[in-house]
């Protein structure tokens, strides 16, 4: 079983779990599937609001991605939900990643 599978066969009987969630979009990614990949960002921010790692990397690949709108929208709630959890570490980051791309 790949590890694909693998975090779909863990979402399938409990599809509210954040770091299968996170580990499939990451792995998604890895394959370079990025549709895929922010969809299940997508999905594990509605069902995690506070869940600011998916913030963070959505946002790096909407930017990759050249969609820099999304990408600072993605930034805003990002940062938010950063300084609702205290998480200065990804503030910081997703604020840089927010000047760099206002430019």
């Amino acid at each position: 079983m790949d590890r694909i599978d693998t975090f779909n066969e863990i979402l399938k009987s409990n599809p509210s779990n954040a770091f299968a969630r996170y580990g499939l979009a990451m792995e998604y990614l890895s394959q370079n599937n990025t549709d895929a990949s922010l969809a299940e960002f997508t999905t594990l921010i509605q069902q995690n609001a506070d869940y600011v790692p998916a913030y963070q990397m959505s946002a790096q690949l909407l930017s990759k991605l050249n969609r820099t709108e999304e990408a600072l929208e993605r930034l805003h709630l990002g940062i938010a939900a950063a300084n609702r959890t205290n998480n200065q570490h990804a503030l910081a980051e997703m604020e840089a990643l927010r000047t760099d791309l206002s430019f």
